[in-house]
């Protein structure tokens, strides 16, 4: 389709210190407002932008170019974009791969995201980076810098928001789709004969990460994020899975009520918010970071073993070290940027969970093991 030369450059990004800038439109026409992000991911962009961790915020990609291999439908974390806004310094004409199906600016005005490119990315980076997240307004549409001030005042703050039940399921499901072999074809490494039942909690859960579980030989029941601990105990699970999803965990106290009486009961594994949820129902303390951690080439310490392991990460929110140690909560993972706290365990009620996401969906495979851990461990149990 071609665009109304009269609209290019029209488009802007306005930022709470004021700054605004320009770029011009290559997905839906209009205006969104949210938490202003960015992502160092050098690929990906597709899994980004369904992630359900992402409602709320308009995501800045650092890579230059964007779009050059297109969409396809076996690169979708859930069935739409979670974004509230896409900012880029090049979006590709043309998707040179095999795989697509689509390209990434028609599917984006397909689903209504706003999305500017010609936008001097570098500069909104080193922005966040050194004043700290920020909410920001995104408009395809000429209007003054004094109206865009007055919008962005109406962008709601993540902090303190329930976004988890907007993007929860609202029903049970049995989730049957394993990982793709020509995806991980060696995956997973060792298998076992025995099927455990998993019931994972909805709280924004990314599609790979299900299908991880189920490619372990899992049973999979995705349950609502306001699910009971009866509900969840009357499917007789080997063991409790809480995902990942989006904003603060601290206004979550139904989840972290429920969490916190499924402890010790059966083996609990958590990622991201899951990981936050469960520190929470332990009594630990969480905080909002800077500018967050968004990407996958993040370095992660595993205290146990000394090894490294590069990662894919996308949280505002982080546990506290000394509020874990006050919990007699034993920390396993530490990022290497910053310190902060990226995994823990309990291993008196047979529980762990890491900040970062070993499905890698996008991300290197560095942290994959984990979900054999999580296997294991409700192998052992069901044996003890």
């Amino acid at each position: 389709m071609r665009r109304d030369p009269s609209r290019l450059w029209r488009a802007r990004l306005i930022l709470e210190d004021g700054s605004v800038f320009r770029g011009t439109s290559f997905g839906a026409e209009g205006e969104s407002g949210g938490e202003v992000v960015f992502n160092t991911a050098m690929s990906g962009y597709q899994e980004v932008l369904t992630d359900p961790s992402y409602t709320g915020q308009i995501v800045c990609m650092t890579a230059p170019l964007v779009g050059n291999y297109g969409v396809t439908g076996e690169d979708m974390e859930r069935d739409r974009p979670s974004v509230a806004g896409f900012l880029v310094r090049e979006a590709s004409t043309m998707a040179s791969n095999y795989r697509a199906r689509e390209d990434l600016r028609g599917w984006l005005s397909r689903f209504g995201v706003i999305a500017l490119e010609g936008m001097d990315t570098r500069a909104i980076t080193r922005r966040v980076r050194d004043k700290g997240a920020m909410r920001g307004f995104v408009t395809t549409e000429p209007l003054e810098d004094d109206v865009l001030q007055r919008r962005l005042r109406d962008v709601e703050e993540l902090v303190g928001r329930d976004l988890v039940s907007p993007v929860s399921r609202t029903s049970e499901e049995e989730w049957t789709e394993p990982v793709a072999s020509t995806w991980l074809p060696d995956y997973p490494k060792k298998t076992t004969d025995a099927r455990m039942r998993v019931v994972a909690f909805d709280f924004g859960a990314k599609d790979s990460i299900l299908r991880c579980l189920r490619s372990l030989g899992c049973d999979v029941i995705v349950v609502p994020s306001g699910a009971t601990a009866e509900e969840v105990l009357a499917h007789a699970p080997d063991g409790v899975f809480l995902s990942n999803g989006p904003g603060d965990p601290r206004p979550l106290e139904g989840p972290t009520a429920v969490v916190r009486e499924l402890l010790g009961c059966v083996p609990m594994f958590g990622i991201c918010l899951g990981h936050q949820i469960m520190a929470q129902a332990v009594g630990a303390e969480i905080v909002k970071l800077k500018f967050g951690h968004h990407g996958s080439n993040h370095p992660v310490k595993d205290l146990t073993t000394g090894k490294v392991e590069i990662t894919a990460q996308n949280h505002g929110f982080a546990v506290t070290r000394e509020s874990l140690e006050e919990c007699s909560v034993r920390v396993t993972h530490l990022n290497l940027n910053d310190g902060t706290v990226e995994g823990m365990e309990l291993p008196d009620r047979q529980a762990f969970s890491v900040q970062y996401h070993p499905e890698a969906s996008p991300g290197p495979h560095d942290a994959l093991y984990l979900f054999e851990r999580f296997r294991d461990l409700m192998v052992e149990a069901r044996a003890s």
